[in-house]
């Protein structure tokens, strides 16, 4: 039974509850703990327990492969999680990258090109507003809905 439990010994600490739940029936649970160093993954899904009941007789048969399935699972699982990280940590570093080059060039471009002035910008729109002559007094009438003027009615 321990034999099976060593390779997730070799990671983390465990848990061993044993329990009797009827007048021959016992209860093993394997809890998984939470590790206190940083470096490792810290997932819920490597903290989740086995737990099997059965017969001391059954449990002496069973048990073993039972360990032997929980810690080759629970290791693969890490091991997925992961791999997963790390493919994780290299896109967004590859963003970040993208980015930053992306940024370096709009400055790039952007400052080759030079900035106008105030005076500049409002001499420019003076230059290209054109205002149309006044019509002469005595041709408008006084109705602001009329277009005709007053000398052709």
């Amino acid at each position: 039974m321990f034999q099976e439990l060593m390779p997730l010994l070799a990671q983390r600490t465990l848990l061993l509850l044993i329990s009797r739940v009827g007048a021959d029936e016992i209860r093993i649970n394997v809890i998984p703990q939470r590790l206190k160093s940083t470096n490792t993954d810290q997932n819920d899904a490597l903290l989740t327990p086995l737990s099997i009941s059965g017969t001391a007789k059954e449990l002496d048969e069973a048990l073993p492969a039972q360990l032997l399935e929980f810690v080759g699972t629970h290791l693969g699982l890490s091991s997925t999680l992961k791999s997963v990280k790390e493919q994780m940590d290299g896109a967004a570093k590859a963003a970040r990258d993208a980015a930053r080059k992306s940024t370096a060039g709009k400055a790039a471009t952007s400052s080759a090109k030079p900035i106008p002035t105030p005076e500049k910008v409002a001499s420019e729109a003076t230059a290209r507003t054109t205002v149309p002559d006044p019509a002469p007094s005595e041709q408008l009438s006084g109705s602001l809905f009329s277009d005709v003027p007053a000398g052709e009615r």
